[in-house]
Formats: C-alpha cells, sequence, structure tokens
C-alpha cells in the first residue's frame, strides 16, 4: 500500500502539471472505487482549475479556485497517478482521466480499486474522512510529548500505536518497522511502558525515516512507481522490513518475524526491547 512518503512523492510529482490550467473535460471508465465516483463529477469539474494541492494523511487533496469545492483522492492498496501530455488510449485497470484545456492528462490507475475519487464543497478538513486524523509526523504539533501524553494507560503494542492514524497520520507498517528499530524499541512492547524519553527518540526515528524516504521517492516492494513511472529507491536503505532471517546491520544477530494486526514486523531481538 503506498504510504505516506509515497503519497507525497506522487502529490509532488503531478502538482506542477496540474495547478492553474482550465479542466476541460473528466473521463470516467469505472465508477465503482472504494467508494463510488459522485456521477457529477465532470461537471463539478469542467472549466475548473487546481489553485492548490496539498496531502493530509495518505489522501491527496485538490482545491478548486474561488472555493468551488475540493477533490479527495486515495490510492488505496496499488493506485497510481499519472500526468502526461502524451498518454496512450487507456487500457483497463485506468480507471479515469481528468484533462486540462493544455493537452495534459492527469490519470489514474488501480489494479484492485481500493483507492477513491471523492469531491466535496465544504472545507475538506471537515471531510468525514479527514476530520478525525491525528497531526501530520512531520508538522509542528508532533514530538515525543505528544506521543508520551497521548499513550498513558494504553495497553497497544506500540507499532500498533503509532499506525493508528487517530494518533498520527501516515506511518504506515514498512515505516513503523525502520523507525522502532532506530529508536531500539521493540514492536510489541506496550505503549503505555514506553518512557518520555524513548519517545523523544521515536518521534525523530518517524520524522527522519519519513523525510529520508521521500528524499528517496519512496519505496517500491511490488508495483509502485511514482507519478513519473519512475520506483521508490527507499528499499535499499530498508534496515528491517522484508528482512526476516537476515543478519540485523548493528549486531549480526539474524532478524525475527512476527505478526502484528496481520501485518508483517520484523525486528531484532537484541537492539530492540
Amino acid at each position: 500500500m503506498p504510504e505516506l512518503p509515497e503519497v507525497e512523492t506522487t502529490l509532488r510529482g503531478i502538482s506542477n502539471g496540474i495547478l492553474h490550467k482550465k479542466i476541460k473535460s473528466f473521463d470516467c471508465r469505472d465508477r465503482s472505487l472504494r467508494w463510488p465516483i459522485p456521477k457529477n463529477m465532470s461537471s463539478f469539474l469542467k472549466n475548473e482549475n487546481f489553485e492548490s494541492a496539498y496531502r493530509r494523511g495518505k489522501y491527496i487533496i485538490l482545491n478548486l479556485a474561488n472555493k468551488k469545492g475540493s477533490v479527495l483522492i486515495h490510492l488505496g492498496m496499488s493506485g497510481k497517478l499519472r500526468i502526461s501530455p502524451n498518454l496512450k488510449q487507456p487500457v483497463k485497470h485506468e480507471h479515469w482521466d481528468i484533462n486540462f484545456a493544455d493537452g495534459w492528462t492527469l490519470r489514474y490507475t488501480d489494479i484492485r480499486k481500493f483507492g477513491a475519487l471523492l469531491k466535496t464543497r465544504q472545507d475538506p478538513a471537515n471531510h468525514v474522512l479527514i476530520k478525525n486524523l491525528g497531526p501530520e509526523p512531520l508538522g509542528n504539533g508532533f514530538n515525543g510529548e505528544y506521543l508520551f501524553k497521548k499513550s498513558r494507560k494504553r495497553t497497544l503494542p506500540i507499532k500498533n500505536f503509532i499506525m493508528d492514524s487517530k494518533i498520527v497520520v501516515g506511518v504506515g507498517n514498512i515505516y513503523a518497522n525502520e523507525a522502532l528499530f532506530m529508536a531500539g524499541i521493540r514492536p510489541t512492547r506496550k505503549s503505555g511502558s514506553i518512557s518520555r524519553a524513548k519517545y523523544d527518540l521515536l518521534s525523530r526515528s518517524i520524522v527522519m525515516t519519513l523525510k529520508e524516504a521521500i528524499e528517496a521517492g519512496g519505496t517500491t516492494l511490488k508495483d509502485y512507481t511514482n507519478a513519473k513511472e519512475a520506483p521508490g529507491y527507499f528499499k535499499k536503505e530498508l534496515k528491517v522490513y522484508d528482512r526476516a532471517g537476515e543478519p540485523c546491520l548493528t549486531c549480526g544477530k539474524a532478524l525475527k518475524e512476527i505478526r502484528q494486526s496481520n501485518r508483517q514486523t520484523v525486528y531484532c531481538t537484541n537492539c530492540q526491547s
């Protein structure tokens, strides 16, 4: 699943090609994504233009000019956005296009169809999918003190805790594994048992891990590519995720794999306590 760095990389890849340009048309070939694409999306977009684009959690939000509304995009498990003036005729799994007057097209592809394209005329911050999200890990409201306060009396394993989007957004499975290794915290520890000092270290590790992944263009494990069809190169930097049984890069002991909430967790029993 595309996580925060992949969504951020996608956002940066499409922004220059879609902002401040007249929308000529919207073509929908399959409305049946995670939630049905609104039937009136074409009239909502036609002759408008996007004045700004940003990310909130794993959602890409495109704001129309003159506060006429916003579009919310989620990439789901396997969604991809491409922006180009030279796209070929759409094929299977290429579900929708936003066509601009200058000949460029924003195209969405999604094999598993778990993504979403929604619209709202209200402030997107108040949308039901957005309003209860926790702070951005790369924002000023996220730090060790915040995590420490949120974790008191919690018995949830620390990995599940930092992956809860109501606690903090965008810390998906790959980066939770990596940040916990960097901070030396075992993924199974109860979140309420971790000290303030350790949370300071963990918050810094989360920020560092995500920033490094964004700079590397995200992580390609199976089929993720960015808006320019380039793979993410952060996989080369992974210390624990997808390396079960291989030696720890710090101490040399074989990394252990367990399942948490049906997700792969890999850690070092020696370096993480």
